[in-house]
């Protein structure tokens, strides 16, 4: 049984469901933790293809606001622990052997962008929303920033990352975040239409066909993740950080340092 989410099996397909609807599917490190053990189940299962989904209103907000917190409180060698243990996620979610479906109910912010986004598929309805907003709360979009800008160039990721700001469905998927918009009420409809046509193929030629398009960038994306850990995990240790995060829970404008560390 997990706690944060949920995962179905009906013949050869699986649903992955974030669910925290009350904390708009937020990741904390329960979720982390719950996200490995779930893409285990779905590898060691015999299903074809894998869908994605949130709970509620949202599909994933990004970090729950109580683990920014306690992230705050941490030591280094803690903060490189955490970094690396969001940096086996993504990274699972991006090598994932078999076909993922993302099927975007709503807001994916920040690494829940990156949830949504690293999937082989990423469907979302017309009101979704994406971003990474870590720059307005002085945290820093490392680990996903290796991922995007292969995705969509240097120079969009930097437009994204650099000013936090969030997309309409409409312009992600003009820059290839996403790969299709569909109503709201064939959301899973369109995402079990698409998961049929991959069952049809060879399963051979799919998972040969995921290992070819991963394995030449594999090197080179785990040598910017060791960077970006580390990145990841020295900024939780500045004044910035604590201080974005004290505005943000505290409602009000940050009052940044005029030092760079």
């Amino acid at each position: 049984m997990f706690e944060t989410l949920t995962l179905e099996f009906t013949g050869q397909r699986a649903t992955l469901t974030l669910n925290r609807p009350d904390k708009h599917n937020a990741i904390n490190s329960k979720m982390v933790s719950e996200l490995q053990s779930a893409l285990d189940e779905i590898e060691n299962s015999r299903t074809r293809v894998a869908i994605v989904t949130g709970a509620g209103k949202s599909f994933c907000a990004g970090m729950d606001l109580e683990m920014l917190s306690d992230i705050a409180n941490q030591s280094s060698a803690e903060n490189m622990d955490d970094s690396r243990r969001m940096a086996k996620v993504f990274r699972r979610i991006w090598g994932f052997s078999k076909p993922l479906i993302a099927a975007v109910n709503g807001a994916a912010l920040a690494g829940g962008c990156g949830i949504a986004t690293l999937c082989d598929f990423t469907i979302a309805v017309p009101g979704a929303k994406f971003g990474y907003t870590e720059v307005k709360i002085g945290f820093l979009p490392a680990i996903v920033s290796v991922f995007l800008t292969r995705q969509i160039g240097d120079k969009q990721a930097r437009n994204l990352l650099l000013t936090g700001r969030l997309v309409e469905a409409t312009e992600a998927l003009s820059l290839g975040l996403i790969t299709e918009i569909v109503p709201r009420e064939r959301l899973l409809e369109r995402a079990h239409e698409l998961a049929d046509v991959l069952i049809a193929a060879s399963p051979v030629s799919l998972t040969r066909a995921k290992r070819l398009l991963t394995s030449a960038a594999a090197a080179s994306v785990d040598a910017d993740l060791e960077r970006a850990i580390l990145e990841n995990a020295r900024i939780r240790c500045t004044a910035d950080f604590k201080e974005g995060l004290a505005s943000f829970l505290e409602k009000r404008k940050p009052v940044w340092s005029t030092d760079v560390e």
